[in-house]
């Protein structure tokens, strides 16, 4: 089997002006060979004296690399052959694309260009290099990044006050006899401290070769002077000059590391804030909203995102006005997923830092991913909801066809037997048929009321028509459209006046399914009672029955849509399963709440509870 190799470009970013050439030529590269391409910034000790004019440059040649397919990345570190050759190699690239470097000339001992180191670091890759078409540009920028190199004022004021520190202490250490090592230790650690407080990297050198000078001038045989008698001093000046040196470098390159590590530590702090809270986040503006308080604390300075539905959600650092125009932004950066974009986030200010950069598109990329992931959750939900609409029309379709066909077949046939043989029938059976039909009529309108209520409920359309009533004339009300001569009904009602806020039409429909239930599963001749009585601040609804009742096992799902247990229909004999859970969800919607009880001896008890309400006279 031929093995397929995975071409992976690495191109270098730069803030160079031919870059944009360099990233392009990588881009037809990748693509020639249909591979993948990947965008590396190495940050230096010289990124943050970077100007803006050369940041905002970076910038867009990284706009462009992701425009082009390139996924961007950014190390740090002083030797960019080595970081280069480095990611390179974890990465598994297998070729590298920049432009042409050249070695600084009038240097005595100038470095290899960049393209040399990386042979001699990376042979096993292929590197192509693109000619620099911008030398004068080029040019220009060298000389001014060495007129940043020069120190600021605060660095040589630190410089020459640690110097003059060094040497105060030095003749103290002299009136005390101390031996001369304690005094160049004295400038040593100076070097130290002032590498340390420093900014620029040339403050520890000039302070290493000031304190050899001083050192000799002051210190040595003869003093004040820079003659020196003893055959030994000029390699003392020498290892004390190297000393300086050395522990100012490595001073440097310390509090290099130390900076670095703790804008690392924070920016990665924040991106994993960030995850954390769009995992949180309930819907899209709480992303959006997350979005813009992490590039906040990310920048600290003025965001605005705007998103495609027109919203807009400002954050500003303390002290800064409350209204800046959009169009005075400095930067404009999109942020989607899945090719669908979802809006841009505008910063103001200077151009941001490359690592700054990098860390701000991984925000903008977890924000889109999450507001794709909540739509397409939001879709499943949908699309559950829709399909377990279409089960429960399916069920009732299905129920409906089944059970009514027993009550309007029997209709349809007293009907046609009165019709044909109605003159001739005795009295009492002509009754008995009318009664028949009466019954099965009564039966499917009491159905259709119930489907009726169960298809608003459902769907959210229920409109609750909440009048404050009077909870025994609404009982006594539901009673008379309770049609039974078979079962004695007795009710029991408090001596107060018991008011409660509800929909009466509803609570009429509850109290009439949960007496034809008694009805329909009780012996004939038992009593049906019931009861309501005030209960702390809730009104308690009683029907009990005296009949089987309901075993223990049913009672949790006796009010489930659709439960028959034991094979039998839970609230009647040509039921669809839909009394005791229209029940249920009526009572839900006041507040209340249902249960179903043993009755002792024998039955059952169904309770519900609603709100008490009180009624104020205006005399």
């Amino acid at each position: 089997m031929k093995r397929v190799i995975h071409e992976h470009v690495l191109v270098c970013l730069s803030s160079a002006p031919s870059n944009a050439n360099t990233i392009r030529a990588a881009a037809k590269l990748s693509q020639a060979f249909g591979g993948t391409m990947t965008a590396l910034y190495v940050q230096t000790k010289s990124s943050d004296q970077m100007g803006t004019e050369d940041r905002r440059r970076l910038q867009r040649h990284t706009r462009l690399a992701e425009k082009l397919g390139a996924s961007v990345s950014t190390v740090a570190g002083d030797d960019v052959a080595f970081q280069i050759a480095e990611y390179a190699r974890i990465s598994k690239a297998t070729k590298i694309v920049l432009g042409r470097s050249v070695a600084p000339k009038g240097r005595l001992f100038a470095p290899k260009p960049l393209t040399e180191q990386l042979v001699e670091l990376a042979p096993y890759l292929d590197i192509y290099i693109i000619p620099d078409s911008a030398g004068k540009n080029q040019r220009r920028r060298n000389s001014a990044t060495k007129q940043r190199i020069l120190p600021s004022i605060r660095d040589v004021l630190i410089t020459i006050g640690m110097l003059a520190l060094s040497t105060a202490i030095g003749f103290v250490f002299h009136r005390l006899h101390f031996t001369e090592a304690n005094t160049i230790t004295v400038y040593i650690l100076g070097v130290l401290l002032t590498a340390l407080f420093t900014k620029n990297y040339m403050c520890s050198g000039i302070s290493a070769l000031a304190g050899v000078l001083l050192f000799n001038f002051f210190f040595t045989e003869p003093r004040l002077s820079f003659r020196a008698y003893a055959s030994g001093y000029p390699m003392t000046f020498a290892m004390m000059l190297f000393s300086s040196l050395l522990t100012g470098t490595l001073a440097n390159r310390l509090a290099d590391h130390v900076k670095r590590s703790t804008q690392t530590a924070w920016r990665t702090q924040v991106l994993l804030e960030t995850t954390q809270q769009l995992g949180q986040a309930e819907n899209e503006n709480d992303i959006l909203e997350v979005i813009a308080d992490q590039l906040l604390k990310l920048l600290n300075r003025p965001i605005l995102v705007q998103c495609k539905n027109g919203a807009a959600i400002r954050r500003f650092p303390e002290g800064e006005p409350v209204e800046i125009p959009p169009e005075t932004a400095s930067q404009r950066f999109s942020f989607q997923s899945g090719g669908e974009a979802f809006g841009d986030v505008l910063v103001y200010g200077d151009a941001l830092e490359p690592l700054e950069s990098g860390i701000l598109h991984s925000i903008l990329g977890e924000g889109g991913l999450a507001i794709e992931n909540r739509r397409n959750a939001r879709q499943k939900e949908e699309a559950a909801v829709l399909a377990k609409n279409e089960q429960l029309r399916a069920n009732l379709l299905r129920s409906i066809s089944h059970d009514l066909r027993t009550p309007l077949t029997s209709i349809s046939g007293n009907a046609e037997n009165l019709l044909t043989s109605g003159e001739g029938m005795e009295e009492a059976d002509k009754r008995k048929l009318l009664t028949d039909i009466y019954e099965d009529a009564i039966w499917l309108i009491r159905l259709v009321e119930n489907l009726l209520s169960i298809t608003k409920i459902g769907e959210g359309n229920a409109r609750l028509n909440m009048t404050t009533e009077l909870v025994d004339e609404v009982i006594t009300e539901s009673l008379r459209h309770v049609h039974t001569k078979t079962h004695p009904i007795e009710t029991e009602f408090a001596d107060e006046l018991l008011l409660s806020q509800m929909d009466a039409r509803l609570v009429s429909q509850v109290i009439i399914n949960l007496v034809d239930n008694a009805v329909k599963y009780t012996p004939e001749g038992s009593k049906i009672h019931i009861s309501a009585r005030k209960q702390g601040k809730e009104i308690l609804v009683r029907v009990a029955d005296h009949g089987s009742g309901i075993p223990d096992e049913m009672k949790p799902r006796v009010f489930d849509m659709f439960y028959t247990g034991n094979g039998k229909i839970a609230d009647c004999r040509r039921s669809l399963g839909l009394g005791l859970y229209l029940c249920k969800a009526i009572i839900n919607l006041h507040g209340g709440e249902i249960t179903v009880t043993d009755h002792t001896p024998t039955g059952c008890i169904f309770a519900f509870t609603l709100p008490v309400s009180e009624v104020t006279i205006n005399e």
